[in-house]
């Protein structure tokens, strides 16, 4: 088998600190890779290392799968490198307005006047499919494959987190790479394409595209061939799937309690002064489009305080739309009958007074919210509702805001940039900051998305302390069953923006 690329004894330090430590690894003809491990363990380092995002401190990294591209060019001015043939898909999207500029924020999806330099799903994918077709993954082949036809007039900012993660897919294979890297794909995916994932996986593999997967040990694709386990930067494991026993690392990985600091988290929680309210959210024969699309179509439902409700449904059911109007992001709501905390939406009552009273945490929240400021500053700013911290805090909230970073044991990332610790500690961040000012309703929209299985848990025993101890009305968001803690006992389901379920 020939070797595609290699890494020999490969180190990558970033902030003087050592992210990954001295990788051998070697993929070769016919192999398709998976990266397991704990969160923080280097998985994304790798990609982005093989991607060509972080350079090499030392050890050397080898291409000869790509010699033929670049003696083909070679003398041509054209500037080329092997990182051409390769393509890199993470949970946290990039794309552009039609200004060729990164500069959207989340509530501009529900404001249909801020829309007009917004590509729709086909204007981006024609942009990347222009020098595509002679090659395998055409236009039409990546909508047919992902099944993006029903979101071909749909504006870019409006796709739900799952709609998102499949147009990243497609804007990979319109490069028509030789490698694709796809870092935690299943993320945001709802059931139906979760289960269609292998396949799609297979139909890339017949184009004679290799890939190189980051995911958690117990959603390996069919597909994989090889599996490398990573811990603290370095590979400890790797050979073919059959002969890796994952079972005995992935149970030695999660031997830590889940909840080191319940009595901690018991403490602030007993603090707990919640106003009262009758109705937390009423809304009535609710409708909601965007020009000839609805939405939402007939929302009746009523939550009361102390209720704990998990919202379900396809990518694009109108989940995302219905969160908002109980937030105050979107506009639509004062045409709307909707009751917030026992007063109708435009009775008088601004925005900042809705979002006072909730916590909230989301996909798209994460993917806009700004990464320059520490870890303590992006915990604080949920006192004030801002996306980062941009006033001076009391030492006593700054000593609450401590505690709650203990209860996460993240309490080391204080002075950490956010843009410089894993996924799964950023969602830390935010779901810390969602809790910090104890508010009458937590809004949790996939909270568990890009967690490993110990922070997932240990989460889900947080969650289930505040329904047990205080009077927290909470809406809990996921596609999967094992992240919805069983104290979440009422149940939404839609479907094409319809209530097709309430139980409880």
């Amino acid at each position: 088998m020939s070797i595609l690329l290699s890494l020999e004894a490969v180190s990558v330090q970033n902030q003087g600190k050592t992210i990954l430590d001295h990788i051998h690894f070697t993929l070769q003809e016919g192999q398709q890779w998976v990266l397991v491990g704990a969160s923080g363990a280097g998985k994304s380092a790798l990609l982005s290392l093989i991607a060509g995002k972080l350079r090499p401190s030392s050890g050397s990294y080898k291409a000869p799968f790509a010699q033929p591209y670049l003696q083909a060019h070679q003398g041509d001015g054209s500037n080329r490198s092997f990182h051409d043939l390769i393509a890199l898909t993470t949970p946290q999207h990039s794309f552009k307005s039609k200004s060729n500029v990164q500069n959207f924020y989340y509530q501009q999806r529900f404001n249909s006047s801020e829309l007009d330099d917004i590509d729709t799903v086909e204007e981006y994918l024609v942009k990347y499919a222009k020098n595509s077709w002679n090659n395998f993954w055409t236009l039409d082949k990546v909508i047919q494959t992902l099944d993006l036809s029903s979101l071909k007039d749909k504006k870019i900012i409006m796709l739900s987190n799952g709609e998102s993660r499949r147009l990243t897919f497609a804007l990979a294979l319109l490069k028509n790479p030789s490698i694709l890297l796809m870092d935690q794909p299943l993320i945001g995916l709802d059931r139906e394409t979760r289960e269609r994932f292998d396949d799609i996986l297979q139909q890339i593999i017949q184009s004679g595209i290799h890939l190189i997967l980051a995911t958690s040990a117990t959603e390996i694709p069919d597909s994989i061939t090889h599996v490398a386990w990573l811990q603290d930067g370095r590979i400890h494991a790797q050979g073919k799937k059959e002969s890796i026993a994952l079972t005995p690392l992935v149970l030695a990985n999660n031997q830590e309690s889940t909840l080191k600091k319940e009595a901690l988290l018991r403490e602030e929680l007993s603090k707990q002064k919640l106003p009262t309210f009758e109705r937390i959210v009423e809304m009535k024969d609710v409708h909601i489009s965007y020009g000839d699309k609805q939405v939402l179509s007939g929302i009746n439902w009523t939550v009361k305080q102390g209720e704990h409700w998990v919202v379900q449904g396809h990518n694009g059911a109108g989940k995302s739309t219905l969160l908002s109007l109980i937030n105050g992001d979107n506009p639509q709501a004062y045409a709307n009958h909707i009751v917030l905390f026992d007063r109708k939406r435009g009775s008088g009552e601004s925005i900042w007074d809705i979002k006072k009273k909730i916590g909230y945490v989301s996909p798209e929240q994460h993917q806009y919210f700004p990464v320059d400021q520490s870890c303590l500053s992006v915990i604080l700013s949920g006192y004030y509702d801002t996306d980062g911290l941009f006033r001076k805090v009391s030492e006593e909230r700054q000593a609450q805001a401590l505690r709650w970073m203990q209860v996460f044991e993240i309490d080391q990332l204080k002075h950490r940039l956010l843009k410089m610790v894993t996924t799964g500690e950023q969602r830390l961040c935010l779901l810390a900051r969602a809790l910090i000012k104890t508010p009458p309703l937590l809004i949790l929209d996939e909270p568990c998305q890009g967690l490993s299985s110990v922070q997932r848990d240990r989460f889900k025993a947080i969650i289930t302390h505040i329904c047990q101890e205080t009077n927290t009305t909470i809406i809990y968001v996921s596609h999967y069953p094992e992240d919805i803690p069983d104290s979440i006992d009422k149940k939404l389901v839609l479907s094409s923006g319809k209530i097709v379920l309430i139980k409880g």
